[in-house]
């Protein structure tokens, strides 16, 4: 980790470090996922706004011109076609900050996060 670099605690921590813009996306993104995702809970990992349920469910970080959503390469997979417009690799995906949030695919994919994580056996 970047020594330089702050480590936060809590997401609302995370959202304010950016200008309100990116604030504004950032916050659509986290209440698409509590929406699709009510039961998960909120951390900080790998300095990354994470939601778990049974495991990792779903990252997002901002960065100059994107906004990378992490939903595991599953969350990829299933939904390569309505992601083709999006650089995106196996794990990821980066949304243009100068282009309107999908945000109906963005619930779309944590809703399939969900339903895949809830099928895992429990954590302990």
């Amino acid at each position: 980790m970047d020594a330089n670099k702050p480590a936060y605690k809590t997401i609302d921590e995370y959202i304010a470090q950016f200008p309100e813009a990116v604030q504004e996306r950032l916050r659509s993104i986290r209440q698409a996922i509590k929406d699709e995702a009510p039961e998960a809970q909120e951390a900080i990992k790998y300095q990354m706004p994470t939601f778990t349920l049974n495991g990792n469910l779903v990252h997002f970080a901002a960065f100059k011109r994107h906004i990378g959503l992490y939903p595991a390469p599953t969350g990829i997979e299933a939904f390569q076609d309505e992601l083709a417009p999006y650089k995106n690799s196996k794990g990821a995906v980066q949304l243009p900050l100068d282009q309107p949030l999908p945000l109906p695919l963005i619930r779309k994919i944590v809703a399939f996060r969900v339903q895949e994580n809830q099928a895992k056996p429990k954590k302990k």
